[in-house]
Parts: structure tokens; C-alpha cells; sequence
């Protein structure tokens, strides 16, 4: 590479400014992570009796969520990382605000050591391993910080293994283009069992597609990663849950379930750009062939009729007899009706904006859908809701604060006043010419 000496200087004065910028984020990162944990302080002190602690931390966490545009869940548990944090390593927490390491190498610290129970030897821990934090990448320092913590760990490897086995869990992480990952945490003997066991039966559909090549089949253009992920998601959707199911053998009945809303041009064929895509849950895109296949397959669906110019709900109907009130809710609010939260609205209450019990309607202006956690907060802490035309909700906060949430928009088609009006004489053929809806099968 021929530089002048200039190009090499600009180059120079650059890495400094990104250098120093990255020292203030990181530095201004701790001062938030500060903030939190004296948030997580008052929540314990103002909550007083030990039964209205977590609705304490639920409300002033729904406070901060609003302000800051996140999820509630997200602020509590940044809220209890920060505790920890603060608390627990204020070595670590010091080096951060001063910009000596970031905050990503605060979180392998942290994460390595949690389980010291010691305070010196947290604070012992926590200077040497900075001294390698300093100079090494937060991916480099994890399991340097891991040999450290356990030189000052006095409980041994089987008793911390018994602690984390109760962090165990599952989760789905949404990405681009209709996919979504899965991840598992558990045991690591049982995790890498099923690892290999995956790569041996994708190994063995491999080496069965090349023995069948002398009998003209179609040749498999998988590779090893994708047969092996395709076989993961065929075992959990089908297979039969052999070390937990009931004596009747119940579980391996059930099925996985899920929502799709699919704009009827897509059902129709249409897939140009300005055409919606397919949705699941509200969450993600999805593919039109997976939409209409799904479609199809599915044993009924609700229509959902929308307005051509404004994309607004104006109905919902179903082929079969159902809770129409229900499902023009559902269809309307698409997950739960509080601040910044995504929980999809199967998995939602029902709720009465005005207690039915103080004369509350049962009615489409009086009713929306909050998550379990939300429900709750709304019934026993000082969060109000009031709800506006057009399914707006008001919520008012403990310290006076109003904030609007609106139903989520529609994933419908619709027209602008340049395009053709419709027409005004019905076809001969009611479904040459449908008015704009998208189709939900369930």
C-alpha cells in the first residue's frame, strides 16, 4: 500500500478520535449502568413490604422503559446487571467510567466471577484480571477471566455446575429474511451429546445421497450444516419427548403452533416489491411459499378487512362461527398493548380498559390486549391507561408522565389518491376484483 506521509497522519489523528470516542461511550455506558443500579435502591426501599418488590421493580422499570425506548423487561434486567455490577465489582465498574475497558470486557468479568461469593475475593479477582483486560479483547479475556475466578473460587466445580444447570433455558432470536435462530443453554455433556448426534445423522444422509448417485436420485446440494439444522428443527417439531412424556404419552401429541398474516395479493401470487410480506406473530417477515403453504394447510383462517386508503381495520370474519370480538381484537392490537413490549397477543390477556367489575364495556373501545406481566402491572401499581379513539391507549405513569402507544399498523395493501378508483358496479366474479385484506390462518 503506497501512502503519503500526509494519508498515514489523517489515518493517525483518526484512530486517536475513535479511540477517544469509544473511551466516552464506555465512559458514559458506566455512568447509565450507575443510574440503573440506584434506580434498583429505590425500588428495594420504596416497596417496603417483601411481597410489592418485584411490582416496584416492574413499575419503575416501565417508568425507564418509556423514557429510554426499550422493553421494560430489557431495563430490569439491565437493572439488576447494573446492581450487580456496582455492587458487586466496583473495581471493575471504576475501570469502565475511566474508559480502561469497555464495556463488553466488563461483562466477561463480571460473568466469570459472579459466583465468588467472598467480597475480598471478588475485589482480589477483579484487579488481577484487569491487569490482562487492558491489553486483551473481551473474547481473548474470557477464559483468562475463567482461570482466574476459579484461583479464588473455594466451592467446588460440582456445586457451581448444580447452580447453573438452573439457568437452563431456550430462547429465539429474530434475524433478517424471514429466519430466526434458536438457542439452547444447558449441561455441556447433554448440548454437545446432541451436537454430534445431529453431525452423525447428517453425516449419514450424506453418505445415503451418494450411495443412491449409480441409481439416478436426485443428487442433495445440502451441506453438512444446513442437513444438520434441517434435522434439528424436524426432531423437535416431530419427534416424540422420550425421557419426559406422560404414561399415556400425551406430549408427543402436541404440535408446534403459529400465527401468519399474509396479504391476500400474496395468496393470490403477487410477490413484487410493493407488495406486504407475509408476517409471523407480528414479529418477522416470512417467505410467501411458507405463507401459502401454510395457508392451505391450515383447517381456517380469519379475514381481516382493511381501509384501501389508510390501512386501518374495519373488520373481521371468519368461514366458521367464533368469538368475533376476540378475534377483531387480536387482529387489531397483534401483540401486547403496552410500552415498547412485543409480546405476540396469543400470548396475551385480554383486558378491560375500565374494570368491567366498575361497569366496564365489554366492547372493542374498552378492551386490549396485555401480556401477563403488563396485565398485572396495570391492576396493582400507579400506571393508568385510558383508552382514545382509534384503539390509541393513554398511559400515565407513577411520576405524571403520559405516553400514546398506537395499534400496530396492518400489513394490508393500500392505495394513494392516484391510483384508479375502485369500482363502483360489482364484478360478475365477487373474487376477480377483492377489496384489499390480508388472510391470518392459525
Amino acid at each position: 500500500m503506497d501512502v503519503s506521509a500526509e494519508q498515514v497522519a489523517t489515518l493517525d489523528e483518526l484512530v486517536d478520535l475513535a479511540q477517544s470516542v469509544q473511551r466516552s461511550i464506555t465512559s458514559m455506558q458506566a455512568g447509565l449502568d450507575g443510574v440503573l443500579a440506584l434506580a434498583s435502591r429505590w425500588a428495594m426501599e420504596a416497596a417496603g413490604d417483601v411481597d410489592e418488590v418485584d411490582l416496584t421493580f416492574r413499575s419503575v422499570a416501565a417508568e425507564l422503559g418509556a423514557v429510554l425506548r426499550v422493553s421494560d423487561r430489557t431495563v430490569q434486567r439491565r437493572m439488576s446487571d447494573a446492581e450487580v455490577k456496582v455492587d458487586r465489582f466496583p473495581v471493575v465498574w471504576q475501570a469502565q467510567g475511566a474508559g480502561r475497558i469497555s464495556a463488553g470486557h466488563a461483562r466477561v468479568i463480571v460473568d466469570a466471577g459472579d459466583y465468588l461469593e467472598d467480597p475480598a475475593a471478588r475485589e482480589a479477582y477483579s484487579v488481577r484480571v484487569l491487569e490482562f483486560a487492558e491489553h486483551e479483547s473481551p473474547n481473548r479475556l474470557r477464559p483468562i477471566a475463567a482461570r482466574l475466578a476459579a484461583q479464588y473460587q473455594a466451592r467446588s466445580l460440582q456445586e457451581r455446575h448444580e447452580d447453573a444447570r438452573q439457568k437452563r433455558a431456550v430462547w429465539v432470536t429474530d434475524v433478517p429474511d424471514g429466519m430466526a435462530e434458536l438457542g439452547v443453554r444447558g449441561p455441556a455433556v447433554l448440548v454437545h451429546g446432541v451436537f454430534d448426534r445431529l453431525t452423525a445423522m447428517a453425516k449419514a444422509v450424506d453418505a445415503d445421497a451418494s450411495a443412491c448417485e449409480d441409481r439416478d436420485a436426485p443428487e442433495d446440494p445440502r451441506m453438512l450444516s444446513q442437513t444438520r439444522a434441517d434435522l434439528a428443527l424436524d426432531l423437535l417439531l416431530t419427534g416424540a419427548p422420550a425421557g419426559h412424556d406422560t404414561p399415556d404419552v400425551l406430549l408427543a401429541a402436541i404440535s408446534g403452533q403459529v400465527s401468519v398474516t399474509v396479504p391476500v395479493l400474496t395468496l393470490m401470487g403477487a410477490e413484487d416489491a410493493g407488495t406486504p410480506a407475509p408476517e409471523l406473530d407480528g414479529r418477522c417477515p416470512i417467505d410467501p411459499a411458507t405463507a401459502r403453504l401454510l395457508a392451505g394447510a391450515a383447517t381456517g383462517w380469519d379475514r381481516v378487512l382493511t381501509h384501501p386508503i389508510t390501512g386501518g381495520l374495519l373488520a373481521v370474519d371468519r368461514y366458521r362461527p367464533g368469538e368475533s370480538l376476540r378475534r377483531h381484537l387480536r387482529a387489531r392490537d397483534q401483540r401486547c398493548r403496552f410500552l415498547c413490549c412485543g409480546m405476540p397477543v396469543r400470548r396475551s390477556d385480554l383486558d378491560h380498559t375500565q374494570d368491567a367489575a366498575l361497569g366496564g364495556a365489554t366492547e372493542e373501545g374498552n378492551l386490549e390486549a396485555l401480556c401477563r406481566r403488563h396485565h398485572i402491572l396495570k391492576h396493582h401499581t400507579p400506571w393508568h391507561v385510558e383508552q382514545l379513539p382509534d384503539g390509541l391507549l393513554e398511559w400515565t405513569s407513577p411520576t405524571g408522565r403520559v405516553y400514546i402507544d398506537q395499534p400496530p399498523a396492518q400489513n394490508t395493501v393500500t392505495f394513494t389518491d392516484t391510483d384508479p378508483p375502485p369500482d363502483t358496479e360489482p364484478p360478475d366474479n365477487p373474487w376477480a376484483n377483492p377489496p384489499p385484506r390480508h388472510l391470518t390462518p392459525f
